[in-house]
């Protein structure tokens, strides 16, 4: 009983936040894939696993994307000492164009192109929509311990990144 009592303040803020846990989503599709960098080599995804996550797809076009791209680069810096990492993960096809959009936006953190590989992974991880922005948090044991499809503010944010590291 003392356990559950314990994570009722992270489900209230979790509730509040409009990001919801999600208990039967495992994050496997995430780590068993290869996208691309942004000198578009390889980036394989395992190297994430076991992990605390914050994962947002988003994309250059996408004006909710950019609204959220400065509380994400905020949360990298607050959490990182914890070992919370932020991925974007772009729905793009060209590294040169978002290289440039990153650094315009000087996102600071690891950024990733689907490719064709986008809409699937999102799918695979709960947003059977397929909209953006998309933002997963993913624990340590591959959990997706919270999600929410739209934009990400920072008390939803917060409440993704104590949820990923509990």
């Amino acid at each position: 009983m003392r356990p559950l009592l314990a994570l009722l303040p992270l489900l209230a803020l979790l509730a509040a936040s409009g990001v919801h846990a999600e208990s039967a989503v495992n994050a496997e599709p995430l780590f068993v894939a290869t996208l691309a960098d942004l000198d578009d080599k390889p980036a394989v995804m395992a190297a994430y696993k076991g992990k605390p996550l914050i994962v947002n797809f988003w994309a250059r076009w996408c004006a909710p994307c950019r609204e959220e791209i400065p509380e994400l680069i905020k949360a990298r810096v607050r959490y990182k000492a914890r070992g919370l990492e932020v991925i974007g993960i772009g729905i793009e096809d060209k590294a040169e164009a978002v290289r440039e959009f990153a650094k315009a936006y000087e996102m600071d953190y690891a950024i990733v192109l689907a490719k064709d590989k986008g809409l699937p992974l999102m799918q695979a991880l709960g947003n059977t929509r397929a909209g953006l922005p998309f933002t997963v948090a993913i624990d340590r044991k591959g959990n997706v311990v919270a999600m929410k499809l739209g934009v990400m503010r920072k008390a939803d944010i917060e409440a993704a990144a104590e949820a990923a590291l509990k």
